[in-house]
């Protein structure tokens, strides 16, 4: 496979997590306000709030994600203890998401409460199986 294939397949099971972590969180009743805020010198996956009043709490959510073959492979990892997508989220990766949420936060005037958590997904895209693990308010 060649390089350009590897990442196009890494990126596309990246939007798939991404896709499943928006589900979830509106699923328990966050308003998704928007995907993807691209800055040049950063990204937020999913900003969200914790109500549909646009009252709550602003949830910037870091996604990663890791495939499997089969759910037998992805039993196996969890059961295992083995590599979790949630470890790829390291200080420096923090502190270039900190620099995005206050250009997010200018830019909207936002003064209220905010959080950063980590949605871990994991996923076997063939038998169209998923599981999410968040973690809240992860600390910089």
């Amino acid at each position: 496979m060649k390089q350009t294939d590897k990442k196009g397949a890494k990126n596309q099971i990246g939007a798939y997590g991404e896709e499943i972590a928006c589900n979830y969180v509106r699923n328990k009743g966050f308003k998704v306000i928007s995907q993807n805020y691209l800055k040049k010198w950063g990204e937020i996956d999913i900003v969200a709030r914790e109500t549909m009043d646009n009252k709550g709490k602003v949830h910037f959510i870091e996604v990663k994600t890791v495939s499997y073959e089969t759910k037998q492979d992805l039993n196996n990892a969890v059961s295992h203890g083995t590599w979790r997508p949630e470890e790829n989220v390291h200080g420096k990766k923090l502190l270039r998401l900190q620099r995005t949420i206050e250009t997010w936060i200018a830019e909207h005037n936002y003064e209220g409460d905010w959080q950063i958590d980590i949605a871990s997904v994991r996923v076997v895209p063939r038998e169209k199986y998923a599981t999410i693990m968040m973690l809240y308010n992860v600390i910089i």
